[in-house]
């Protein structure tokens, strides 16, 4: 009895049925080990990939070999066609595993192989002079599988929009896509997701790094705007957010670093000012000292740059 909740018995079957489940994919595992050392390419091995990772998408080894017997075996004496149809089996294969297993690394970076292994491909695109007439895109493919790569990842991220793995993986997808989306569209898809919850810290990661971005091109509002009087006016404005944040959720790591990240961007550009921006960015790094010892070492650095740059 655990909590006051009797625990159900097994029966005599039902324990050794989950032990003969169990010694069965621990067969299967060495066998596939054996396959392993024998550099071996086969179908019958790439099935065997499939079945253990259907049951457990963890076994990394398992991806690896599995990633292996692709380029070494079944892409041979394939054409681009049939290989882009084989990757399209695996994007699925990975698709129903993240319905899963959100969180599962190995999962995500299986996806990213395959949009980086996506051949040239055939298709047919409108003629710039001619709309009604057609030209071969060599990279069809990959722009249908980077397209359809972002509706994914929008999924995951409605499912859980905090879900730290998608959000890095979107990241990735919007900047190596053929097709790359900008900034500010990235910086609108953010201001969607804290509109749906202001405490996203992960909306909020992304958002700074947009920003960040957004400030080095002259473009943290609009990219015709190149007054950077209006860009210190957006800036100001997601500090006192970020500081809307902290105040719900006080001593949140990632509130104080994005604090003096844009503080310290604040002071190079209003220097009236920046005897007490200093100040706040030394406060913040004091508690980031507290709250994440780990990186004290940093926090130190970082304190004495910010000293020195008077």
């Amino acid at each position: 009895m655990s909590h006051g909740v009797k625990r159900a018995r097994q029966s005599a079957e039902a324990i050794e049925a989950r032990r003969l489940k169990e010694a069965s994919k621990l067969q299967e595992y060495l066998g596939l080990q054996e396959k392993k050392k024998s550099k071996e390419w086969s179908q019958e091995a790439f099935d065997l990939t499939t079945q253990l990772l259907r049951s457990n998408p963890e076994l990394y080894t398992v991806w690896n070999y599995r990633r292996d017997v692709m380029t070494n075996g079944l892409f041979l004496q394939r054409s681009p066609e049939e290989i882009n149809n084989i990757l399209a089996s695996e994007l699925q294969l990975t698709f129903t595993a993240l319905k899963q297993h959100p969180k599962v690394y190995w999962i995500w970076n299986h996806r990213r192989w395959c949009l980086q292994n996506t051949p040239e491909g055939p298709g047919t695109s409108n003629s710039e002079s001619d709309p009604s007439a057609t030209t071969t895109d060599r990279y069809a493919w990959k722009r249908a599988n980077w397209a359809r790569e972002l509706a994914v990842v929008e999924k995951m991220l409605d499912a859980d929009a905090r879900n730290f793995h998608a959000w890095n993986y979107r990241r990735y997808v919007v900047s190596s896509s053929p097709d790359p989306r900008s900034e500010t569209s990235e910086l609108a898809y953010t201001t969607r997701k804290i509109e749906a919850n202001f405490s996203n810290f992960s909306a909020w990661h992304q958002r700074s790094k947009l920003l960040s971005a957004l400030w080095e091109k002259g473009q943290m509002t609009d990219p015709a705007v190149k007054d950077r009087g209006d860009d210190v006016a957006v800036l100001k404005r997601e500090i006192s957010v970020i500081e809307e944040l902290l105040e719900i959720e006080p001593g949140t790591k990632w509130c104080i670093e994005c604090l003096v990240h844009y503080k310290r961007i604040l002071m190079r550009h209003e220097p009236e000012n920046a005897d007490k921006l200093k100040e706040e960015c030394l406060a913040g790094l004091e508690t980031l000292h507290q709250v994440d010892p780990h990186r004290r070492r940093r926090y130190e650095e970082l304190a004495k740059t910010i000293t020195g740059s008077d």
